[in-house]
C-alpha cells in the first residue's frame, strides 16, 4: 500500500482530473531522421477536445547538427515553461502516430512525450528495436531541445520510459541494460509498462527475453506501474493467440519489479484500447480485429492516460495526491479496475 501519510493530505495535494485533458495546450510534432526540420501537425487546446491543424512549421529551431537517429512524434505543451520528459515506445508492428491522443492527453498535463517508430518492419526478434530505443535515449540531451517550440524546455533530470505491448517488453528490456549494441547513461526515474508482453507464451518468448519468473528479481532502481487490460488474455476467436497471454503478460512482469511498484487491470477492456478512435490503414484495421476488444477507445485510453499522468507526478514531481486517490478509490474512474496493487 502507498504510505498512510500521503492519504492524510489526499485533498489538498489533488488538484485536478487528471483522466481529463489538463490545462496545457499542446502540439503534435512529426519529426524525420533526414529532415533538419518539424513540421506542425495539430494544436489541442486543454479546454477541448477539438484540435486545428496548420502546414507551418513548428515555433522551435528550424535546423539542427543532431537529427534523431529514428522518425519521432512529440506531443509537448506549447505554454512556457520547463517540463519533464517521456520516452514512449509503441506496440509491435504498430505506428505511433496510432497513439497520438493518448500521447497529447499525457503532454497536457505538462509532459514532453517522445514516440520513436522503432520500424516499419519486424520479426519475432526484438533486439533491433532494444538497441534503437537507447539510440534515442542517447540522443535527447543533444539533439530534443533543437525541436521544440520556442520557450519550451526539456528537463531531463525528471526523465520517465513508457511502453505498450511489446514496446512495454523493450522498455523494460532498456531499463534493465539488455542492450546488444549500445547503452545509455541517462538515469530513468519512472517505468511504465501498458500491457506489456514478452512473447507468445511461457517458454517462447522473443529476444531478448525480459522475464525470467523470480519473483522480485528485476534490478531497476525506480518506481515502476505496470497496466493490464482484462480481455487481453482473452482470444478473439480460435483461429488467432490472444494478445498479452497469460505467463507473460501484465503479472508476470509485476510479480518481478522490486518495490515501489504499482499494477492496475482494467476490467472488460482489451489490449490496444488505448490507442486513437481512428488508426488508418491495414494495421489500424488489423488492430480492430485482432484482439479482443472493449465497447470503445475513448474510457480505456482516457484511464491510461490519466494513470500514466498520475504516476510520472508522484515519482517525477513528488506530488502523490492523484495516485493516492486512485489508489484509494476515491476519484470517478472513467473505468472499473479489477484488480489493484501498489507495494513500496
Amino acid at each position: 500500500m502507498l504510505p498512510s501519510s500521503l492519504s492524510s493530505t489526499l485533498s489538498a495535494a489533488a488538484s485536478t482530473d487528471v483522466f481529463d485533458i489538463g490545462r496545457h495546450s499542446t502540439v503534435l510534432l512529426k519529426i524525420e531522421p533526414a529532415d533538419e526540420t518539424c513540421s506542425f501537425l495539430k494544436k489541442k487546446s486543454s479546454s477541448s477536445s477539438s484540435s486545428s491543424s496548420s502546414s507551418s512549421s513548428s515555433s522551435g529551431n528550424d535546423s539542427t547538427d543532431h537529427p534523431p537517429p529514428k522518425p519521432l512524434l512529440i506531443a509537448a505543451p506549447s505554454d512556457d515553461g520547463e517540463f519533464p520528459v517521456l520516452l514512449f515506445l509503441h506496440g509491435y508492428l504498430f505506428y505511433n502516430s496510432f497513439y497520438s491522443q493518448l500521447l497529447q492527453h499525457i503532454a497536457s498535463h505538462g509532459f514532453i512525450v517522445v514516440a520513436p517508430q522503432l520500424y516499419v518492419v519486424a520479426g519475432a526478434d526484438a533486439t533491433g528495436e532494444t538497441n534503437s530505443a537507447a539510440e534515442i535515449a542517447n540522443w535527447l540531451p543533444q539533439g530534443l531541445q533543437d525541436f521544440l517550440p520556442a520557450h519550451v524546455l526539456a528537463n531531463l533530470k525528471k526523465l520517465g520510459l513508457a511502453g505498450h505491448s511489446r514496446g512495454g517488453k523493450v522498455a523494460f528490456a532498456l531499463a534493465l541494460n539488455k542492450v546488444a549494441t549500445s547503452t545509455t547513461t541517462l538515469k530513468f526515474s519512472a517505468l511504465i509498462g501498458i500491457d506489456p508482453v514478452d512473447g507468445m507464451d511461457k517458454g517462447k518468448q522473443t529476444r531478448p527475453p525480459v522475464l525470467t519468473y523470480v519473483p522480485q528479481s528485476f534490478d531497476l532502481s525506480m518506481a515502476v506501474l505496470v497496466i493490464g487490460s482484462g480481455l487481453g488474455e482473452v482470444k478473439r476467436n480460435p483461429l488467432f493467440p490472444a494478445c498479452a497471454p497469460k505467463g507473460v503478460n501484465h503479472e508476470d512482469f509485476f510479480e518481478e519489479c522490486k518495490d515501489p511498484r504499482g499494477h492496475f487491470v482494467v476490467k472488460d477492456y482489451g489490449h490496444v484500447d488505448m490507442l486513437d478512435d481512428d488508426t488508418e490503414g491495414v494495421r489500424g484495421k488489423a488492430s480492430y480485429c485482432l484482439c479482443k476488444n472493449g465497447k470503445s477507445r475513448e474510457p480505456m485510453r482516457r484511464f491510461v492516460g490519466g494513470a500514466v499522468v498520475a504516476f510520472m507526478k508522484a515519482y517525477l514531481h513528488g506530488e502523490f495526491g492523484d495516485l493516492v486517490a486512485i489508489r484509494e478509490g476515491k476519484v470517478m474512474l472513467p473505468v472499473e479496475l479489477q484488480d489493484v496493487d501498489f507495494l513500496v
